[in-house]
């Protein structure tokens, strides 16, 4: 997706790989195994400092729970990135067999509404002032329970959606992110 996006992707699993990198995807998958691995891989403290210091960052489910200031429902050794002034809920919409797929209405995305996977998906709890809410779950029979809850924001050079883009095909919200680079690195 990233290539199709117009970006130049490569693998972060080293300390000196990041310090030649513009910008940092942090994927979908397990974030307290992730969590882990970037301390393994003394990756937490040097990711940290590039965030804090204005590096571009696209966070997708995962990605969203460690770029978060506060997680409820983690585990205590949990690490975060505190990348966004953000709280959220791991797992909010449920187990595995709760996962689904909604279309949202996404700030800063034209063209229509993003189609949008949630697979063990958090939502955002609270967001700090600072934080611009991109998209928010809309009030479907489908997605009752869990109307309004927030899925998408943007915090300066950081960007963090609850569902997966990288699954449909759609690459608007990876091109969004490359323009966001785009703009940290002109500048």
């Amino acid at each position: 997706m990233l290539d199709r996006a117009g970006a130049s992707p490569c693998q972060v699993r080293r300390p000196t790989e990041l310090s030649q990198v513009d910008a940092m995807v942090l994927p979908g998958g397990e974030s307290t195994t992730m969590s882990r691995l970037l301390e393994v891989f003394e990756l937490l403290d040097p990711l940290r400092k590039r965030i804090a210091e204005g590096m571009p960052v696209f966070g997708s489910c995962a990605g969203m729970i460690l770029l978060a200031r506060q997680v409820l429902d983690g585990r205590p050794d949990q690490h975060q990135l505190d990348g966004l002034d953000i709280v959220v809920r791991r797992n909010a919409f449920g187990r595995q067999v709760d996962s689904f797929e909604t279309d949202l209405d996404v700030r800063e995305i034209e063209d229509g509404p993003v189609h949008a996977v949630f697979i063990r998906a958090p939502w955002v709890e609270k967001a700090g002032a600072s934080v611009e809410v991109l998209a928010k779950v809309p009030d479907t029979p489908k997605t009752r329970a869990a109307a309004d809850r927030i899925v998408a924001v943007r915090q300066g050079p950081v960007l963090a959606t609850a569902f997966h883009p990288e699954l449909t095909g759609d690459e608007r919200v990876h091109r969004l992110f490359v323009r966001m680079v785009g703009a940290q690195v002109d500048a």
